[in-house]
């Protein structure tokens, strides 16, 4: 694990955070030499097939009956 200087921190933030999501190595940030915080990458979640249109799509009316009236319907 690295370790980095608040103020060094402070200046590359940006490309830090960069580097620990690409990379997955944690950094860990000290003040005057103690360990202050330690910068982790961010868990993905897993893409789960089901539930992932849930609260997305509305049902608007009958959804298993036939959408023409049954008389439309041919019998023989």
């Amino acid at each position: 694990m690295k370790k980095i200087p608040a103020g060094q921190f402070k200046a590359k933030c940006l490309s830090i955070m960069d580097r620990v999501q690409k990379t997955g190595e944690a950094v860990l940030i000290t003040k005057h030499g103690k360990p202050v915080v330690r910068l982790l990458p961010a868990a993905s979640e897993p893409e789960d097939v089901f539930g992932y249109m849930a609260g997305k799509v509305k049902i608007v009316g009958d959804i298993v009956g036939p959408i023409t009236p049954l008389d439309d319907w041919e019998t023989k």
